[in-house]
């Protein structure tokens, strides 16, 4: 058995290279090899996102608090709030962050492949991003 204490893990920013606008990522968990899980309290301030993205086994997010969009590739931009529980098949490009106005937190849950669980590609444009 292994305990996580709350508090005991530091956050951190959101890597300009992958996130629009200020991101917190708060760890949960890395399920020790051969597991593959790993997952993340994300935080996105108003405005904030994700870069186009995929996952190589696929991403679930939990949404926690506030309000915010997601969209996959060639999809409509969606709107996600709080018990909301997302589904992107592996593979799939998408996107996800807060709204315009408000924030949004969700728990993100993925596997990794070869080290990595994800494949970052371009950002989101503004134009993409505003619906």
């Amino acid at each position: 058995m292994d305990i996580k204490r709350a508090g005991s893990q530091p956050s951190g920013k959101g890597s300009a290279d992958y996130f629009t606008g200020t991101v917190r990522i708060d760890p949960l968990f890395t399920a020790p090899d051969p597991a593959r899980a790993g997952g993340a309290l994300v935080t996105f301030e108003p405005g904030a996102r994700t870069a186009w993205h995929t996952h190589p086994f696929g991403q679930t997010l939990i949404v926690t608090a506030g309000c915010g969009w997601a969209q996959r590739d060639g999809g409509e931009v969606e709107e996600i709030r709080p018990g909301d529980v997302v589904w992107f098949a592996p593979g799939e490009k998408h996107w996800h962050g807060a709204t315009a106005t408000t924030a949004m937190s969700h728990i993100a849950i993925q596997e990794r492949r070869d080290g990595s669980p994800v494949t970052w590609l371009e950002h989101v444009t503004e134009a993409q991003y505003r619906r």
